[in-house]
């Protein structure tokens, strides 16, 4: 069913929903090689909403997170895609999860680390995208090795391998697709986080907003919608996050 006029009035301050996709998670959007034009489970959410809400729906599309956290905290943009982030929630409104991801820990193949309870150390440099949730988290989380940021995850890899760095942190489908691209590297098993994948929208939009898009994604989730997406793009260790209530 449409949502009230009220709601719709809420999300399109500029006549119709402005939907901020970042490319740099490769797992939830990419950009058509031909047309240009962006795909994936983050906008074949956001065509939905922007039928729910009965409006046009535009991409304004990023080659990072913080670029797109931005623009949603800016209010250039009316919603977006992120994983879930304390410090992104100073002035964004997550709804709960609608994906669930694992980051996870790149290496050389001769390098001597063998868990993820090693990477810690004072010797060692991990390479992560700049405002990345893996970046954040980390940030947090490290207090012994030293954090080489890059602006994009493809300058990330850029930078391990001309600086010789010894780590990279990442998501693990991406890290896993590098691993068997490039020659000599490997994964260190299991993960250091899981990354709730939430849709937001600015804290200034209000609260019946906030619950309405908070409806929409546990609706996307009971239907079988959100799996459905990941299949459709052919996502592999990606799950649905439960549901809410």
């Amino acid at each position: 069913m449409p949502l009230p006029a009220t709601i719709a009035r809420a999300f399109t301050p500029a006549g119709k929903l402005r939907a901020a996709i970042n490319l740099g998670n490769t797992i939830l959007a990419g950009k058509d090689p031909v047309t240009g034009a962006p795909f994936g489970v983050s906008v074949d959410l956001a065509r939905g909403f922007a039928q729910r809400l009965g409006v046009d729906v535009e991409f304004v599309v990023f080659d990072n997170a913080a670029k797109s956290v931005e623009a949603v905290k800016s209010e250039a943009a009316d919603i977006g895609f992120f994983a879930v982030d304390p410090l992104r929630g100073e002035g964004i409104a997550f709804t709960a999860p609608y994906v669930l991801i694992e980051g996870a820990y790149l290496v050389r193949q001769d390098s001597p680390l063998q868990s993820n309870g090693e990477v810690d150390r004072p010797a060692h440099r991990v390479a992560v995208g700049k405002g990345s949730a893996y970046d954040l988290y980390l940030s947090r989380e490290l207090k012994h090795a030293q954090i080489v940021r890059a602006t994009t995850f493809p300058a990330v890899i850029s930078a391990f391998l001309d600086q010789q760095l010894e780590v990279v942190a990442g998501i693990k489908q991406q890290l896993q697709a590098d691993a068997a691209r490039l020659p000599g590297l490997r994964l260190l098993p299991g993960r250091f986080m899981v990354i709730q994948q939430a849709m937001g929208l600015p804290k200034g939009r209000g609260a019946n907003a906030a619950s309405a898009l908070a409806n929409f994604v546990e609706e996307m989730k009971a239907s079988g919608f959100v799996a459905q997406a990941l299949a459709r793009h052919g996502i592999q260790g990606a799950t649905v996050a439960p549901l809410v209530g």
